[in-house]
């Protein structure tokens, strides 16, 4: 054998991890911690497997190897000339075959220890999917349940100030929850990265500590919470949180600024409520919008949309509901939330 493999338990033994996929498919997901020095770029990627599609394998590894040659040469002249003798790196594609196998043999006779991954991310990426069916049976959860605007999410900040252990499900996926949630100029991660960033997360929880949670659907904006996680969230114990009307519209007032200073993008996202609401009730908020009554918005969107939605869902989804902790808040500034959390966390949950 030309070079030298390793497994995924052997991680941690390697000074860096190179991932030679293509930017494309570096950015869908990666080994966490992994750097992309890609020996084919997205185009030439294509390219080669439009040759060996079309004209014979053969060809397409003729000119793969000389793309690949003059890729690696790069990576060696700008990214890997000044690393020592005793660096050991750790290589992988898409299944551990010939783009890995490339640089591993050259690095191999440059002299430094270099590894391929054996089955490339193709094998992270089924440890990821098993570790998801499993890892969440295997904590107590406390779910964080509550209306819009009652404040869960930075309860749950507050928690995590207050040594709690927290998963930050819309953290993770970058978005709120809801049909608004989006945050601006900030794009979700892939399904697959998403996925990868919730392993890591779940992997660093105790699971003789509870672990704090808010309460989710299956989607959170277009990604999908895992079902596994999901069934377990809806046979945990609850906590709720019993935010005033007032203070819920102060939050959501805060938190949503971005639409008061881009009333054009708030009527877009209003206008995929018409077919829940009608074209009649859509007209009356964009005219809300348009006259910068905001707080009545808020108030009727409250009234009218998110909290029916909101008693359907947990009412049939979160069993223990009845039985809930309850957090009575009328101030969600960041010192109200950590005194409600320490209090909570002082109890017996």
């Amino acid at each position: 054998m030309l070079f030298k493999t390793a497994n995924l338990t052997q991680l941690d033994d390697f000074d860096e991890i190179i991932d030679v996929r293509t930017p494309a498919e570096f950015a869908d997901d990666h080994i966490p911690g992994a750097i992309n020095c890609p020996v084919l770029s997205n185009e030439e990627r294509v390219t080669v497997g439009t040759l060996y599609k079309q004209v014979s394998p053969f060809e397409a590894r003729k000119v793969g190897a000389a793309l690949i040659s003059r890729n690696i040469a790069h990576h060696l002249e700008t990214l890997f000339m000044d690393k020592p003798k005793s660096w050991k790196p750790l290589i992988y594609c898409w299944r551990g075959g010939q783009r890995s196998g490339a640089m591993s043999i050259i690095m191999g006779q440059v002299g430094w220890a270099a590894h391929k991954l054996e089955g490339g991310y193709k094998t992270y990426r089924r440890e990821v999917l098993s570790q998801l069916e499993t890892l969440p049976a295997s904590f107590s959860f406390r779910i964080i349940c509550g209306p819009t605007g009652s404040g869960k999410s930075r309860f749950l900040d507050a928690l995590t100030a207050k040594g709690a252990q927290v998963l930050d499900l819309e953290g993770l996926a970058n978005h709120r929850g809801s049909v608004l949630g989006g945050f601006p100029s900030q794009a979700q991660p892939s399904p697959k990265s998403f996925e990868t960033a919730l392993v890591q997360a779940m992997r660093k929880l105790d699971p003789a500590r509870p672990v704090f949670i808010e309460a989710e659907s299956s989607k959170i904006g277009r990604l999908t919470v895992p079902s596994t996680l999901i069934t377990a969230m809806h046979s945990s114990a609850c906590v709720l949180l019993d935010t005033s009307r007032e203070a819920r519209i102060a939050l959501l007032m805060e938190e949503y600024q971005h639409f008061v200073d881009d009333p054009e993008t708030l009527i877009k996202k209003i206008e995929i409520l018409k077919p829940f609401h009608g074209a009649k009730r859509i007209e009356e908020w964009e005219q809300l919008i348009r006259s910068g009554n905001f707080n009545t918005l808020v108030d009727e969107l409250l009234a009218l949309h998110y909290d029916p939605g909101y008693q359907r869902s947990h009412n049939s989804h979160y069993g223990d509901m009845e039985h809930a902790h309850l957090v009575q808040l009328t101030d969600t500034s960041i010192p109200a939330m950590r005194q409600a959390a320490s209090t909570l966390l002082s109890g017996v949950i």
